[in-house]
């Protein structure tokens, strides 16, 4: 694969993930009234962790859009995934079932995963 074609791929899919990982953490900063009956009153999480961990999603998708900050972008993926898997886990653990709806985490999922593998690809080829 040319570096150019990783590029490509590496760009789309970090731009696809961050753009999701904004989104999920708009909600959050203020905290709006769905995004507290959703989080605190369903999840029961505290209202105190929904801006936190809203502002550590927006920190981490700026951070994986910036280059360079090899070690610090490594923890934003890292805390990105352990944001969507946290997610996954409270979902399934506050209603004691499967929703089929968490297949669409995959939408998530997926670039983050395409992002981060072309991220350390493109780094193999600059070495």
């Amino acid at each position: 694969m040319t570096t150019k074609t990783t590029n490509i791929i590496y760009w789309v899919s970090t731009i696809i993930f961050a753009a999701l990982m904004l989104v999920s953490a708009v909600g959050g900063l203020g905290p709006t009234e769905d995004t507290i009956k959703l989080l605190h009153d369903d999840m029961g999480y505290p209202v105190y962790f929904i801006q936190f961990i809203s502002v550590a999603k927006l920190l981490g998708s700026i951070t994986i859009l910036l280059p360079g900050f090899k070690r610090i972008k490594e923890w934003a993926y890292a805390g990105l995934f352990f944001d969507l898997a946290g997610a996954i886990y409270s979902s399934i653990a506050s209603s004691g079932k499967f929703d089929p709806m968490m297949i669409s985490m995959l939408a998530f999922i997926l670039p983050g995963i395409i992002s981060y593998y072309y991220w350390h690809q493109k780094i193999k080829a600059q070495a």
